[in-house]
């Protein structure tokens, strides 16, 4: 029961992690009419939490020392809870701003540790990080897909639209409350240290940063590349869907795989393969659809390895934490920037080859990164058990 009790954590803790961010984006449009709110600042809703996420991860590690693993994850989530319900009580354009960065913080302090939660309470199962994964996929997609039809339900109330999504965070706060009991004796033994001179941490946060850059370019501009190749608004929010969606069972299953199989290294490359085939589909304006599936594919599979990767190289939650809150911070700052470029290289250029082409470039610079990773087997830490080989 405990075990099970443990996996409910993780997953409530996680479901929370995104909406303050997705329930955003379908709305932007709105927000800009209502509030009077330029492109600038409407995309800072969506943009500053993604740069807290980097810049406060660090954090996390600290905090924990403080505080105790559960006692900070629970803080996070009062947090996201609080800046998600505000939003419901004052309807302007500082509040979204202020809301979006408290978020931010939250979401960069619990994400770090919650890799750390499942090194300690499932110490030779890394393949739990799907729950997480999973969980976290899926808080994303109901928040950006239930946006309008909400909005349109409830007589088009903005700040009910954004606020409502604070229900889960109190459902989480209800089940993380008996697990802050007790004091945490291992983080007041234990200083956790950013791993800065270990080759493997910063390969590892290059490869997040490199993985974030994709999904986040891919989410923000598949649907503008599909109407620029002459899809339907409809046609094109179909496709987002369907790149969203995908990715829910291969989150589900694919950590599952390496930790009862191993070979990390060759589901890694496979996963960048996938987004590769993706992008060139997309250059040779071949139907968008099955590009779509493949990018879902890659993108669903990278992500929960990236998570697991400080799980299955790490002995201890400290040090998973300690891994996580690294990789995260420099990945999540790399991956803000995506977006970015890819829009600079369309207003250059007028069409998106160009950033397609930017784009198989940092999938191969991903790939010679995995490749890296797994030809460093004598420095891979294998916890007694575990059976997850590079």
């Amino acid at each position: 029961m405990k075990k099970l009790f443990w996996l409910l954590a993780i997953f409530i803790a996680a479901l929370n992690l995104r909406p303050i961010i997705s329930s955003v984006a379908p709305l932007l449009g709105t927000m800009q009419s209502g509030l009077g709110m330029n492109a600038l600042t409407a995309s800072l809703l969506t943009t500053l939490p993604v740069l807290c996420m980097g810049i406060f991860a660090p954090a996390a590690t600290a905090l924990r020392d403080r505080w105790g693993l559960e006692r900070t994850i629970f803080i996070a989530l009062v947090l996201i809870t609080g800046a998600t319900a505000f939003r419901g009580m004052i309807s302007s354009v500082g509040v979204l701003v202020i809301t979006a960065i408290a978020g931010g913080i939250g979401i960069s302090l619990a994400g770090p540790l919650l890799s750390g939660f499942i090194k300690k309470y499932f110490p030779t199962k890394p393949g739990i990080v799907s729950v997480y994964s999973v969980s976290l996929t899926v808080g994303a997609s109901a928040a950006s897909a239930l946006a309008i039809p909400i909005y349109n339900r409830h007589d088009q109330s903005l700040s009910y639209t954004l606020a409502i999504w604070a229900i889960l965070g109190i459902l989480a706060l209800l089940v993380w409350l008996p697990l802050i009991g007790k004091k945490d004796q291992a983080a007041s033994a234990v200083r956790s240290r950013l791993p800065l001179n270990n080759k493997r941490a910063i390969l590892l946060t290059l490869f997040f940063g490199l993985m974030a850059s994709m999904f986040y370019s891919l989410t923000a501009w598949i649907s503008p590349i599909a109407q620029s190749f002459g899809y339907s608004k409809a046609s094109a929010a179909m496709l987002l869907t369907v790149f969203t969606v995908i990715q829910i069972p291969v989150s589900m299953t694919l950590p599952s795989l390496v930790a009862k199989y191993g070979k990390r290294g060759f589901f890694l490359v496979t996963c960048s393969v996938s987004e590769l085939i993706g992008i060139i589909m997309l250059l040779l304006h071949m139907p968008m659809l099955p590009a779509a599936i493949f990018l879902g594919i890659g993108a669903g599979g990278l992500f929960p390895l990236a998570l697991m990767l400080p799980i299955v190289e790490t002995t201890t939650p400290q040090e998973a934490g300690a891994w996580s809150a690294m990789s995260q911070c420099g990945g999540y700052l790399i991956g803000a920037m995506g977006p970015l470029l890819i829009g600079g290289l369309y207003d250059h250029s007028g069409n998106f080859t160009l950033a397609l082409v930017a784009m198989l470039f940092v999938i191969m610079a991903m790939i010679v990164v995995q490749l890296l990773l797994s030809k460093s087997p004598d420095s891979v830490r294998v916890a007694e058990g575990r059976g997850v080989n590079a």
